[in-house]
């Protein structure tokens, strides 16, 4: 994948096997890139590198390592794109996705995309070992093309909306004080992202290992101000490291119907340091939340927590904010850059992928090229 652009991938994965490895020629042969016939991306051609098969057992092992060159072949500017990876079984570790965000590619330019994964399914007598698939392209103007199976519509507006606010932002710091103010932003960005704590975040079904131990730990909430959404309770059982029976009250603010939101997590530990820890979404895949109507929020599985290097956590508090909301007519809301600026949250919140790409892109090439790419939109 081509350094301008920051790929998303999303596992649907379980644990791997390892083993000596054939020639790469085997699983060459094994890979179907199937896009619909009236799709707006194209496929121009795929190089399969080293990628590999190993027979384990009554499974394979797939060692996926091609570069797809695609085109865009519809009549607008291409922003993102999710792929489906599946090895056309529903067993564990059979399904991966790929998502690429902040592109700008105009109708007629091709651009890489670059699949680095592993992935397992059973003994087969015949077929593709694996399937590539189009799950979704996203345009200038948030128009949609693709079945939409792993919900990528949602992810890549939320990211192309984001990807909208922090240009506008860095462009407005630009015209209003200046390239070394900019450069200041940016230096700013890159140390917030260096010093941005890590947490490692195990999801499990059912009871947590000390149920015994555990306590009842109550939320706190942050803004953001102008949420559509505004969490008013929320608990969850904690002991040591591990959170389990999540469970949040929401009221709707708005004026319109929502049909999915997100509740950021924020842990704080024992010494005070806060972490993100992922996020609680919307349960209800049939939501309808009308104006002023509440709705409550429950996870079943239990969240182990644990600090980069596998340093134990002993939660201390928990803190929840909306960070998405998506309305019945598909629009959506995300937090402003004032929301962002609240000191707890921008210290824990992991940056957009534009803002990543273009701090990365100062660091490895200088201000100027960040100046001449905000130009570009």
């Amino acid at each position: 994948m081509c350094t301008r652009n920051r790929i998303v991938l999303a596992l649907f994965v379980g644990c791997w096997i390892v083993s000596a490895q054939p020639p790469a020629t085997e699983a060459r042969s094994s890979l179907k890139v199937d896009f619909p016939k009236d799709s707006p991306v194209a496929v121009v051609g795929f190089d399969m590198g080293d990628s590999v098969t190993t027979t384990r057992g009554s499974a394979i092992v797939i060692d996926l390592r091609t570069l797809l060159t695609l085109r865009n072949a519809g009549s607008r500017r291409l922003r993102g794109v999710t792929l489906l990876v599946s090895t056309q079984e529903s067993a564990v570790g059979g399904r991966a996705s790929v998502s690429v965000p902040s592109l700008n590619v105009e109708p007629g330019g091709t651009f890489p995309v670059r699949i680095n994964l592993r992935l397992l399914r059973p003994l087969a007598p015949a077929g593709p070992l694996v399937t590539v698939t189009l799950d979704g392209a996203l345009f200038e103007d948030l128009s949609f093309f693709g079945p939409n199976l792993l919900n990528s519509r949602r992810s890549m507006m939320v990211w192309e909306l984001e990807a909208q606010r922090d240009r506008r932002y860095f462009k407005s710091v630009l015209s209003a004080s200046g390239p070394e103010v900019l450069r200041e932003k940016l230096l700013e960005s890159l140390a917030r992202q260096a010093a941005r704590p890590r947490l490692d975040v195990q999801v499990t079904r059912g009871r947590a290992t000390n149920i015994d131990a555990a306590r009842t730990v109550q939320f706190a909430f942050l803004g953001p101000a102008g949420a559509p959404v505004e969490p008013v309770a929320g608990s969850a059982m904690v002991s040591g490291g591990e959170a389990r029976a999540t469970s949040l009250e929401v009221i709707n603010r708005s004026k319109r119907t929502v049909r999915y939101f997100e509740v950021g997590l924020i842990l704080r530990d024992d010494t005070g340091r806060e972490y993100l820890a992922g996020s609680v979404p919307a349960s209800d895949p049939d939501l309808n939340l009308a104006p002023g109507a509440r709705t409550r929020v429950t996870q079943d599985s239990t969240l182990r927590f644990m600090a980069a290097g596998g340093r134990p956590l002993a939660i201390a508090g928990l803190t929840g904010y909306v960070s998405q909301v998506e309305f019945a007519d598909g629009s959506i809301w995300i937090p402003d850059r004032r929301a962002l600026a609240d000191p707890r949250l921008a210290e824990v919140v992991t940056p957009s992928p534009e803002e990543q790409r273009l701090a990365d892109l100062y660091r490895r090439k200088g201000l100027q090229a960040v100046i001449d790419e905000l130009s570009k939109f």
